[in-house]
C-alpha cells in the first residue's frame, strides 16, 4: 500500500514531480524496505545515494549504514533535506548532478571508510531515473574509484537486460557485467510510485567482480570490439565486426576463426570470455 504521507508531504513543500526530472517518487514502504535490504549495510558501510528525492529511502539508509552521501539534482529538494537531516551528521545533502560529479573526489572525505588494501570502499542505493540509467550506471562503474555494489530501481524491462545471459545479451549487459555480477532482487509494480509510471520496475543488486574478466583486457580494447558487435546486431559477426571496426570481411573471418568464434553467430549469442578472447586476439 502507498504511503499517502509522503504525497502530501510534497503537497505540503508545494513540489509536483518534474517529467523533466524524470522524478517518480516511491510511496511503498514494502519496497523500500526491500531495496535497503538488498544493499546489507552495516554501521561500517558509506553509502552514496543517488536521487535521495523526499528521503523516504535515505531515513532507512541512516538508520544501518555509519556514513551516508545523498546527491540531489532538484533545488526545491535540498532545503527540505537539509533540514530533514540536520540533526544527524552523519548525513550530507548534496545538490548536484551525479553525472557530472566527480564520484572518487565525492567520497574521498570519507577517509574512515578507506580500506588499507583497496582503498575507499562504498556502496550505492539509488531510484534512477529512467532516462539517465545507463549514463549513471556507466559513470560510477568506470569511476576510479567505483562501488563494491549498487542497488539500484531501474525500469524492469532494463533490468532484465542487465542480467541477461546468451543468447539475450546485449551492449547494456556486456557494460554492467564486465565489471559485476547482478541478480534482479525484486519486482516492483507502476502503482509503488507516485506519479505512476507506464512501466514497471525492479530492483538490481550488482557486485562488483574481485578480479577482471580477463586480466590481460582491459576495458577499452573489450568495448571497441563489442561495440562494433553491437553496432548491427541483426547481422552476422563477420558482417558487423567488419563494419564496425572498418576490417576487411575476411581478414574478421581469419580473426573469428582463430578465436574460435563461428563468424555466423550473432553478437547476442557470444560470453564474455567470447568478448574478451577477440578483444585479446584484435588484428593490429
Amino acid at each position: 500500500m502507498a504511503d499517502a504521507s509522503v504525497v502530501s508531504q510534497l503537497a505540503a513543500l508545494g513540489i509536483r514531480p518534474k517529467k523533466g526530472l524524470g522524478q517518480n517518487f516511491l510511496v511503498d514502504p514494502i519496497h523500500r524496505s526491500r531495496i535497503v535490504a538488498a544493499a546489507e549495510l552495516t554501521a561500517g558501510d558509506l553509502v552514496l545515494e543517488v536521487g535521495p528525492g523526499p528521503g523516504v529511502l535515505t531515513d532507512l539508509i541512516a538508520e544501518q549504514a555509519g556514513r551516508v552521501i545523498a546527491v540531489e539534482l532538484d533545488d526545491r529538494l535540498i532545503p527540505f533535506l537539509s533540514r530533514r537531516y540536520a540533526d544527524r551528521p552523519h548525513v550530507t545533502i548534496v545538490h548536484a548532478d551525479i553525472l557530472a560529479v566527480d564520484v572518487a573526489t565525492l567520497v574521498q572525505e570519507a577517509s574512515s571508510f578507506q580500506h588499507p588494501a583497496s582503498g575507499i570502499r562504498y556502496k550505492v542505493v539509488a531510484n534512477l531515473p529512467y532516462y539517465v540509467t545507463s549514463a549513471a550506471i556507466r559513470h560510477l562503474l568506470e569511476a576510479p574509484a567505483p562501488p563494491d555494489r549498487l542497488v539500484l530501481t531501474v525500469q524492469r524491462e532494463v533490468a532484465e537486460r542487465m542480467v541477461a545471459q546468451p543468447p539475450h545479451m546485449s551492449l547494456l549487459a556486456l557494460g554492467v557485467q564486465f565489471y559485476c555480477t547482478g541478480q534482479i532482487v525484486a519486482r516492483m509494480p507502476a502503482g509503488a510510485f507516485y506519479p505512476v509510471p507506464k512501466v514497471d520496475s525492479a530492483v538490481v543488486r550488482l557486485d562488483r567482480r574481485p578480479a577482471p574478466v580477463a586480466a590481460d583486457v582491459t576495458a577499452g580494447q573489450f568495448f571497441a570490439v563489442a561495440r562494433a558487435g553491437f553496432c548491427q546486431p541483426r547481422k552476422q559477426l563477420r558482417n558487423s565486426l567488419a563494419a564496425g571496426l572498418s576490417m576487411a570481411p575476411s581478414a574478421v573471418e581469419a580473426w573469428l576463426g582463430a578465436a574460435g568464434v563461428d563468424p555466423k553467430r550473432r553478437a547476442e549469442t557470444l560470453t564474455l570470455s567470447e568478448w574478451a578472447a577477440l578483444a585479446r586476439s584484435l588484428p593490429r
